[in-house]
């Protein structure tokens, strides 16, 4: 005891009790809460793992090698790559375009390229899936996904040529490079960290998406789960499938994290970055005009453009039984609004302590929890809904088809995103208010509410409306745990547009396109300054 108390460094009166500094052990309580965390975040991918190991060696072989797996693969792994490149290439040259020339009216284009992100994939699928028939196919597909994901690419590579210093490119326009060549071989390897991480959020979103290909009738594992599910549920069968599309879902977030953890091109020495002199277009500019107009069209006009077209036709227009009523309207909207609220508030409520941890005691463990709780981002929502279901029916039956569920659901799914704005605003609060705080005698409670809530204040409010955007918007997961009775925008969207009652479909489409371009205009308002080219 006393070799102990010798060998411990001095502590000071602050130390002693208030928060241990950086490099110390975190407290037990802290650890214990976070490892709870992270263990509900991964139940539904281990219980789909341990229920998949129940079917026999034999029959999962002549499951996994089916004809229909075969065609799941083609379609999934064929519209990602396919999506990829097409994010890829869209979304670096809107982003040089805006950046790096001196296209007419670029913030107005900035505005306008980022926009599609606020159109939920399936709200989009509507829109062209009532516009013609004709694209439900793999066609389709990739039209609605690159439609929708391209800002995804093009929003980091964006602010990666924003804060690129230009003179690289000076010195080799000076050694004899013309434009095309300095840009291969000085421009495009600075932006590949932005460049293939933006690729592989494309990537992930698509290999994860349900509504859009499932009201373009376009076959993926996804679509495929959920008709199992609605024909006849076989827990382990799907779980088998669900564990081929995990599968891939692992493989690129672990070449998300390569990617993320390699790459540095950060500026070394003193010096204030100039502004990029702008690559004058001459004729150019009027494709180059006519190209992002044609853009804006597909990705904002035609989603836009078909809602308002339903809500103008008659009643009789929708062939659903009946027309939607204002109850139902407003019932949905607010259904969504308090589903959105309380998915928002337990998703912050289960990342505090993982982001507390990793950012105040940061090390192997804080690490290694933090990185687990990210592997719900690339859990299909169709999967943990799935897994949710198995598990209340078998386990945990007064919660099958229980508001708690779904809540607790949709908090899983959108974690990532709560704990990124929550550790984000952890790093901006001084460590030593809370000593100081700690030292005059108040208490934990005392120093989270008085001192680390206002701080911080400001980023949960954003990583809140972020979450509660998504679950607003969410489809799979509602489909498949909602309590029976409830509708919600999202599934009032599905049912009536699965029944092609595109018109009876469009004032809940309308509701939607509204909450989440209101909280696309709220982002800008504040970040906006940061987000738009500068003149030069």
């Amino acid at each position: 005891m006393s070799e102990a108390v010798a060998a411990a460094p001095p502590r000071t009166a602050s130390t002693a009790r208030g928060p241990v500094p950086v490099g110390d052990r975190a407290p037990f309580s802290l650890v214990f809460v976070a490892v709870l965390v992270v263990l509900v975040v991964l139940s539904p991918i281990l219980f789909t793992l341990l229920q998949s190991l129940e079917v026999k060696s034999d029959d999962a072989v002549t499951l996994l090698f089916r004809p229909l797996v075969g065609r799941l693969l083609v379609n999934t792994i064929g519209l990602t790559v396919a999506a990829s490149l097409t994010c890829a290439i869209l979304g670096a040259t809107a982003a040089w375009l805006v950046e790096r020339t001196d296209l007419p009216g670029r913030r107005v284009w900035a505005v306008l390229a980022a926009a599609p992100m606020a159109v939920p994939p399936f709200i989009a699928s509507y829109a062209w899936v009532s516009f013609s028939n004709a694209l439900q196919d793999f066609a389709g597909a990739l039209l609605v996904v690159t439609c929708v994901y391209y800002p995804l690419v093009y929003l980091p590579v964006a602010a990666a040529l924003r804060g690129l210093d230009p003179a690289l490119e000076e010195t080799a326009w000076a050694c004899g490079l013309g434009p095309w060549r300095c840009f291969f071989r000085v421009t495009l390897p600075q932006l590949r960290p932005a460049l293939y991480g933006g690729v592989l959020l494309v990537a992930l979103d698509t290999l994860i998406e349900f509504g859009a290909f499932a009201l373009l009738r376009f076959r993926t594992f996804t679509t495929e789960l959920y008709a199992q599910y609605r024909t006849g549920f076989d827990g382990p069968e799907a779980s088998l499938l669900a564990l081929v599309l995990l599968a891939l879902c692992l493989v690129l977030l672990v070449a998300e994290l390569h990617v993320r953890g390699r790459a540095r091109y950060a500026r070394v020495g003193s010096g204030t970055r100039r502004i990029a002199v702008p690559v004058q277009l001459g004729w150019f500019k009027w494709p180059a005009l006519i190209g992002f107009a044609a853009l804006v069209v597909a990705t904002l006009g035609v989603p836009i453009g078909m809602v308002v077209y339903w809500l103008l036709q008659h009643a009789e227009a929708a062939t659903s039984p009946a027309a939607p009523s204002l109850p139902a309207i407003v019932d949905a909207t607010l259904a969504s609004i308090g589903y959105g609220v309380a998915g928002a508030v337990v998703a912050l409520v289960l990342a505090a302590p993982l982001a507390y941890l990793s950012d105040r005691y940061p090390g192997p463990l804080a690490t290694s929890l933090e990185r687990a709780a990210y592997l719900a981002m690339g859990a299909p929502g169709i999967v943990v809904a799935l897994a949710f279901v198995s598990l209340s029916v078998q386990f945990l039956r007064p919660l099958y088809q229980s508001a708690a569920l779904l809540v607790l659901a949709y908090a899983i799914l959108f974690l990532p995103l709560a704990l990124v704005g929550v550790r984000s605003a952890l790093v901006q609060a001084p460590r030593r208010l809370e000593e100081a705080a700690r030292s005059l005698g108040i208490g934990w409670m005392g120093v989270a509410l008085r001192v680390l809530a206002p701080l911080i204040g400001p980023g949960l409010g954003g990583s809140a409306a972020m979450v509660f955007v998504f679950v607003a918007t969410e489809l799979s997961a509602t489909l498949l745990l909602a309590p029976i009775g409830t509708r919600t925008l999202a599934t009032e969207v599905w049912q009536n547009t699965s029944a092609v009652a595109f018109a009876a479909a469009a004032p809940f489409a309308a509701m939607m396109l509204a909450i989440s371009l209101g909280s696309v205009w709220l982002f800008a308002r504040r970040f906006g300054a940061a987000a738009f080219p500068e003149e030069g």
